[in-house]
């Protein structure tokens, strides 16, 4: 069925990811598959980066990576069926990026309940959606 899945999370709130986490441990067990979970640290833009301290970037990465680190052991897989990344930039380019890289079947990401301004998805689901060159799930928390 799948081989390999993709799950974006934000590590800052895991509370809104929780039916995503759920729905991709399911699929990874019913398939096999290997489990790619992916946090995407935004780069700073430049006026940004003037004003918070040099080693800011740092340790964000460094506390993203942590996060992730504890999600990691909280998903109830065998090492071998999850693989954690962090990458640095745009949310949907990267989600995009590593999809292709990982050569990933499936992409199973939450998007948070619409607003007026958005109509139906988040701009980051949208985009994958749009942009993916495989299947995604798109999970309502």
């Amino acid at each position: 069925m799948y081989k390999a899945i993709l799950l974006p999370i934000d590590p800052e709130n895991t509370a809104s990811s929780s039916k995503a986490i759920e729905t991709a441990v399911q699929m990874v067990r019913a398939s096999g598959a290997v489990l790619h979970v992916l946090s995407v640290v935004p780069r700073l833009g430049q006026y940004a980066a003037n004003i918070f301290p040099k080693e800011f970037s740092q340790k964000n990465k460094a506390a993203v990576t942590a996060a992730i680190e504890r999600i990691g052991d909280d998903i109830d897989l065998p090492n071998d069926q999850i693989q954690l990344h962090i990458a640095s930039g745009s949310v949907y380019d990267e989600i995009i990026s590593l999809s292709r890289k990982a050569k990933v079947d499936l992409i199973i990401m939450n998007s948070h309940r619409p607003e007026l301004s958005d109509y139906l998805l988040g701009p980051n689901a949208a985009r994958v959606v749009r942009h993916a060159d495989c299947s995604v799930m798109v999970v309502r928390d």
